[in-house]
């Protein structure tokens, strides 16, 4: 699958730990930094992995920060993007599922890289079902994106 991986300086030595992982198990890995402990706004990181998935880059991303929490809210901005903090295997599986969820955000100061490689696994293993309550939610989901202001090419209302 080809992935795109992001992390803040807070996430970066877990970030490449797990595209490490990722490309020894035939992953197709696009990484969009950071690469050291220099600070950096995860907002910019979100952005850069929102668009490659957006614009047929990547299939799916991967954020680390040092919660998730962070950006994870910034990724959810951005048209398409349904990012989701996990830190259980159960959500890493049920968001793609249930949610269509398409980047997984985890917090490098919150779990251990044999967690993280746990919950990447899950998270990549799962497919969303389709079955109809999931596709009426997720239309609902990206009617809220139309409604206020997120539309796939960008625009605001």
């Amino acid at each position: 699958m080809r992935l795109v991986v992001g992390a803040d300086h807070r996430g970066y030595c877990l970030k490449d730990a797990i595209a490490g992982y990722l490309r020894a198990s035939g992953h197709d890995i696009l990484d969009v930094g950071t690469h050291d402990a220099t600070p950096v706004d995860y907002p910019d990181i979100a952005l850069a992995v929102g668009r490659a998935i957006a614009n047929g880059e990547a299939e799916r991303g991967l954020l680390v920060c040092g919660s998730g929490v962070g950006a994870s809210v910034a990724a959810n901005k951005l048209p398409g993007i349904r990012a989701a903090v996990c830190h259980d295997t159960y959500s890493a599986r049920q968001g793609v599922e249930h949610d269509e969820m398409n980047i997984l955000v985890l917090g490098a100061r919150i779990i251990g890289e044999e967690l993280a490689r746990e919950l990447v696994r899950a998270f990549l293993a799962a497919a969303f079902t389709a079955e109809e309550r999931h596709l009426r939610r997720v239309a609902k989901i990206k009617s809220l994106e139309r409604r206020y202001g997120k539309s796939a090419s960008g625009e605001t209302s």
